[in-house]
């Protein structure tokens, strides 16, 4: 029964899951292998505990040791305030051994948007890291504060932030300090001086939006041509990524099909389940008693699916989920490499142009030499003083610390989701053969009391 109410979708899955392997033309001279003593990025939801930390060493970072450790626990959410102002606060706990930390423990409050503008600031900073992403705001109220939603949420903030204490260059900073440690007062002050485009005045925003519509008309009308690199190997790894995203949001979108489904047949199933046992109890004889048996049979049959769907919620469909988001991560680090590339060659151009103008007008022997001269010279003030040169060479820098450390992230990434894809499907496909073997044998056993019911 359950086999062909599902057969479609598991399909859809299976197919997908085919599908999300990392191409293999990619050369190894893009991803560079992995530093051991780092730790991983991404973990199975499945491997969920309240107290954990996410991706690091065999050994638990609670445990009495020597060796550096940093653990956070995102626990007891608690509803504050009513209407559009209600949301939900998180009892943050921290356990490190670190002598930059004020203490062995610290406990704070947190909401939503105090990891918000963690994830900003660590993007902001941390260029060419793959930053571990949030989940996403539900916009339907009723859904808002439902406890299955508030508790998928905590263990998504929970995943989140150990991934960054994990990280070997992320815990070191100054960010998570303030978010693992500050008062509540602290942090909301923070929140609202945060800047950004957001936080932009409507004049500041107007002037970037004519900057880049003017940008957007230059390339249109061929007075310019887009600026991007020119490197095959990572046109592929962006292809890989771009087509692991439509793959992981399809498998996803089937998942969360498949989850209904058992919901659903649950519910019919407990409703059946009900009315076979008010039919047998209206019977006196043995088929009364098979009735009422039936229906004992089928609310049985009921819990156990409602139970096989949220594991399959909680270790199929939001692994998924979650990749799906940490791949929209990689894109805006992608994003981030084209912008950084985009001003090494601006600048670059830039001081070529001057050099050559400057050139030009001295062979000229114009009077204009003399100004030109001069702007020549306060030019290389400038450089000299972290502009043109000097920028194009701190640009240039910043480049190259994003590509190392996307070869580096990608490695790493590619690793842990063969892992943890690994584990979810073969978690998902274990559950169905249990499912479907418990119904097969729940059916199986009232075979002989309703034969013993019928006419020969």
């Amino acid at each position: 029964m359950a086999g062909s109410l599902f057969l479609d979708d598991a399909l859809v899955v299976a197919t997908q899951a085919r599908l999300l392997g990392f191409p293999s033309s990619v050369s190894p001279h893009l991803l560079h292998r992995p530093d051991p003593t780092r730790p991983h990025l991404h973990h199975n939801a499945a491997m969920i505990t309240t107290q954990r930390s996410i991706s690091g060493p065999s050994q638990s970072p609670r445990s009495p040791s020597s060796q550096p450790n940093l653990s956070v626990s995102v626990t007891d959410p608690v509803k504050l305030g009513n209407g559009v102002q209600a949301y939900i606060s998180y009892r943050v706990i921290t356990k490190t051994n670190f002598p930059e930390y004020q203490g062995p423990e610290k406990i704070v409050i947190r909401r939503y948007s105090d990891f918000v503008w963690l994830r900003d600031r660590l993007f902001e900073k941390y260029k060419g890291i793959f930053i571990p992403p949030l989940p996403e705001k539900s916009a339907v109220e009723k859904f808002r504060f439902s406890a299955e939603f508030i508790e998928m949420r905590r263990q998504a903030l929970d995943v989140f932030v150990n991934r960054i204490a994990s990280h070997h260059e992320l815990q070191q900073s100054e960010d998570l300090r303030t978010f693992l440690q500050a008062d509540e007062e602290t942090m909301e002050r923070l929140r609202f001086h945060e800047t950004g485009i957001f936080k932009k005045k409507p004049a500041d925003l107007m002037q970037i939006f004519k900057d880049v519509q003017s940008k957007v008309s230059d390339v249109v009308l061929g007075k310019e041509k887009p600026v991007e690199e020119s490197n095959p190997e990572y046109e592929k790894l962006k292809h890989y990524i771009f087509e692991l995203e439509n793959h992981l949001a399809e498998a996803q979108k089937h998942a969360y099909r498949l989850v209904k489904r058992h919901r659903e047949l649950g519910q019919s199933l407990a409703d059946f389940g009900k009315a076979a046992k008010l039919l047998g109890a209206s019977e006196g004889n043995a088929l009364g008693k098979a009735f009422t048996e039936l229906g004992a049979k089928s609310e049985t049959l009921s819990i156990r699916l409602q139970k096989e769907a949220q594991q399959l919620l909680m270790n199929f469909e939001e692994p998924l989920k979650d990749y799906v988001r940490a791949v929209q991560s990689i894109k805006a680090t992608i994003a981030e490499r084209a912008n950084a590339f985009r001003q090494q060659c601006e600048l670059a151009e830039t001081i070529k142009l001057k050099e050559i103008n400057l050139d030009k007008l001295m062979l000229t022997r114009s009077d204009r030499v003399g100004e030109a001269e001069h702007e020549y010279k306060e030019a290389s003030q400038l450089m000299q003083s972290y502009m043109l040169k000097a920028e194009g060479e701190e640009a240039t820098r910043r480049f190259e610390t994003i590509v190392r450390r996307m070869n580096e992230e990608i490695v790493h990434f590619q690793e842990q989701k063969t892992t943890d894809m690994g584990v979810a499907f073969h978690e998902f496909a274990k559950g169905q053969a249990r499912l479907a073997k418990s119904i097969a044998d729940a059916w199986r056993s009232l075979l002989p009391k309703l034969e013993s019911c019928s006419p020969a």
